[in-house]
């Protein structure tokens, strides 16, 4: 009976029921379903990537077009935005749920005013991405609380160590710094694209810093979105980029839309010319069969 008992309890743990009711409560098996349901928020979100580079960090966003949502939704609208500046070297771009992502944007701000006031100078990108991830953090320890549905990116230039960084922050709290990082639904592939890219430019296989500049990358962020896109058949989407590099003063912004619009053509003549090559291959093979 006890035998029973236990494996009724453990089924009841692996599903969820009575242990999601808050975050604060873990199940018999160690897992916090509320925050695993924050995490599956995000998954069903549009795919935010970003890549350090050797001039800077660049950050993208996939998001819906406003067309897609109301053909009557004003474009360009603030809130539909899904990359913002901080502070003067800092920013962030995010993907999961917008309304709970606009609260870390908001977090973000104030945590990099504050140190300004503090401490007189723009606040380092180590320092915010800590910051955030207590915060995150925060919302799964207790039960009138909700974990965020939302993961951020942060990118960042230290001016007192004349370094660039780039951390991804998730809804349960854990900040990891990166080379490259991908976050929503279309993770698993494009962080493959990312490593891809990372290891054939490094300078040597003992080596960790990377040669691809920034405006390549826009490019390969733009190609590995469209790859996406073709996968999936959907076409109501369009891309969010930002960027803090030597081309950009070491200020973050957003990219420009001319710059985005080139690194999508480029994107796609680049995966026709890939598909034509492959189709040639066959063609040789069958022939040669």
């Amino acid at each position: 009976q006890q035998s029973i008992k236990h494996n009724k309890q453990y089924k009841m743990a692996s599903s969820g029921s009575g242990y999601d009711l808050n975050p604060s409560t873990f199940s018999p098996d160690g897992r916090i379903f509320q925050v695993e349901y924050a995490s599956k928020a995000v998954d069903n979100a549009g795919t935010a990537l970003g890549i350090q580079c050797s001039d800077g960090i660049v950050v993208c966003v996939e998001k819906p077009k406003p067309t897609a949502i109301s053909k009557m939704l004003v474009q360009h609208s603030m809130t539909s935005k899904r990359v913002h500046p901080v502070s003067q070297h800092c920013g962030l771009a995010f993907t999961g749920l917008a309304s709970d992502a606009r609260q870390l944007v908001n977090r973000a701000k104030e945590e990099a005013a504050n140190y300004k006031d503090t401490y007189g100078s723009e606040i380092p990108p180590k320092i915010l991405a800590d910051r955030m991830s207590a915060y995150v953090h925060y919302f799964t320890l207790h039960g009138s609380l909700r974990p965020f549905g939302a993961t951020t990116l942060i990118a960042g230039y230290d001016v007192d160590l004349k370094e660039h960084a780039l951390y991804m922050v998730e809804p349960s709290g854990v900040a990891y710094q990166y080379h490259g990082c991908a976050a929503g639904k279309g993770r698993q592939s494009c962080k493959t694209e990312l490593e891809k890219v990372l290891l054939s430019s490094q300078t040597s296989l003992e080596s960790t810093t990377v040669s691809v500049t920034s405006q390549e990358a826009v490019k390969q962020l733009a190609r590995m979105i469209q790859l996406l896109q073709e996968d999936s058949n959907n076409k109501d989407v369009e891309l969010e980029m930002g960027w803090v590099c030597a081309e950009s003063g070491w200020n973050f912004a957003r990219v420009g839309t001319t710059i985005v619009d080139e690194a999508l053509v480029w994107a796609k003549a680049d995966i026709e010319a890939a598909e034509e090559e492959d189709d040639d291959e066959d063609d040789e093979n069958d022939m040669e069969e």
